[in-house]
Formats: structure tokens, sequence, C-alpha cells
């Protein structure tokens, strides 16, 4: 065991190692569905389990809520974890940077793929009204914002990125059954990765609910953003990686690109024409 931090679960009291968890059972609600839920939390290593709740989830099926101690510890210093790496700017200041370094605006396609039809993500992000009070995209002056909606076909998305001259493709990624975002985001990044080459494709990045930060590289995109990302945080990292200079990022690096041509002229504000042009 590592020498950092170590911490036990919270519960009634420091350090008892109390959790709740929940699930579904395909079973009838009745006692036996309630045995059946405390055999599976003493499976998980609850000891004691206490069953809290348990309710009738349809025909067949049962939903619990099940409270125990767990002998487990967490050590602190073997947690990994994906730290922003960039300053968090203001609208003024995204405004400012891209307008002195780029000498142009900045122009941005999001979407949701595949059968996705969860737009509440990407309008967060993009639509001026933006989330809890902090403006979307839209807002910026100094960017142009194409939404494309919701089940827009990987194909789509690589013409409107053309079609928009793309400096970056915000994808959002709700639908995560039998890791529908994973295959479709891996569709995605292919597609871009057959259809443009190295420098001239736009900035990948995608978002959503279930995704591991940690997986950017795997899936072959610069970028993910999970839960609780604001507009703020996309455009300043935007800003970041096309502008200000940031660092290549695990796409372009899986590419064999450390700083494609393209980057580098968007990042000293010599481009005239956007990525994919």
């Amino acid at each position: 065991m590592s020498g950092g931090p170590i911490v036990r679960p919270y519960g009634d009291a420091t350090g008892d190692g109390m959790v709740q968890v929940s699930f579904t059972l395909p079973v009838p609600h009745d006692k036996r569905a309630e045995g059946a839920a405390l055999q599976l939390a003493a499976k998980m290593g609850l000891d004691p389990a206490m069953l809290v709740h348990s309710r009738q989830m349809g025909d067949g099926f049962t939903f619990f809520v099940v409270y125990g101690r767990v002998s487990h510890l967490v050590d602190l210093s073997a947690v990994r974890v994906v730290e922003r790496d960039y300053p968090l700017l203001s609208a003024k200041e995204v405004n400012g940077l891209i307008r002195r370094r780029l000498r142009r605006k900045l122009s941005v396609v999001g979407a949701c793929i595949g059968t996705d039809a969860h737009t509440v993500g990407i309008d967060a992000i993009l639509n001026v009204k933006g989330i809890a009070g902090e403006k979307g995209l839209e807002y910026y002056r100094e960017l142009r914002v194409t939404n494309l909606g919701a089940q827009v076909s990987v194909p789509d998305l690589v013409a409107a990125a053309r079609a928009e001259r793309a400096d970056a493709v915000l994808v959002s990624q709700v639908v995560t059954q039998r890791d529908a975002h994973l295959h479709n985001t891996r569709e995605m990044s292919a597609a871009f990765r057959e259809a443009m080459p190295v420098g001239r494709r736009p900035l990948l990045v995608v978002g959503g609910p279930r995704f591991d930060e940690l997986m950017a590289g795997e899936l072959g995109v610069d970028r993910i953003f999970g839960r609780g990302t604001t507009p703020g945080e996309v455009a300043s990292y935007l800003v970041h990686r096309l502008v200000a200079g940031g660092a290549a990022g695990p796409a372009r690096a899986a590419a064999g690109a450390t700083a494609a041509p393209g980057d580098r002229d968007r990042s000293a504000g010599r481009g005239t024409e956007g990525v994919g042009g």
C-alpha cells in the first residue's frame, strides 16, 4: 500500500466505513426479493448490510437502497484524475486573445452524434442562454458557433466541419447503453483522421456524464469533459489549445505530430483559414 493519505467512507461517524448503494434486480417486489438484495450486498462486501428502501419498478423489477459497512480503504495518492491545466478566462479575455492573436473568428461546430437525441448538454455549452447563469459559446463575439443539434451522422459532422472551416468540433454523448458513447466517439475520431490530414484536423472535444476523462488518447480525441463542465471552461480550453499555444493533445500525439504546422500557425495568429478548409 502506498504511503499517501488513506481514508475510509464516512457514514454515522468518522472512518466507520458506512456506505449507501442502490440497484435494481429483475425480481418481483416481495420478501424473497429483499433477501436477494441483502445477499448481493453481502457479496459486495457490506457487512452488516441493512435494507433501507425497496420499491416495485414495473412488472418483475424491484429497486433497492442498502446501507452497510465496508472494510476497504482509499489511497488518495493512487487516485488519477485530469486536472485543469489551463487558466480559466472571462468572456472578455477569451474574445481579446482570439482577436489579437488569431485575427479572425474561431469556428466551433457542435452536435450529438449517432442516435443520441439528448441535446441538453450540447445546448448548455453552445446556446447563448448557457447554464446556471453562465452564457454559452454563442455569447462570445469572437466565436462562430454552428450547432447541428441531435442525431447527426458522423459523415454529416465531418462535412459540416469542412464547410464551416471548424477549428474545433464539440460532441455530446448522453446515451451510454452498451457503451454507445465510446463506439460513437471512436467512429467519429477515425472519420476525422481519414478525412483530414494531421495539422488540418479540428480539435476534437467530447463530453457527457459517463465518459472517463482519462480515456482521451484511447478514444482518439483531444479532450474529454465530464459532468458539471461549464461553457467558460470549454471556451478557455479552446483558446489555450488553439490560440495561446497550448501543448498538442492525445489525438495529435497518437497521430505522430507533437506540434502540427496548422496548430503552430493558429497559435501564433498567422493562420488565415480555419481547419479543414
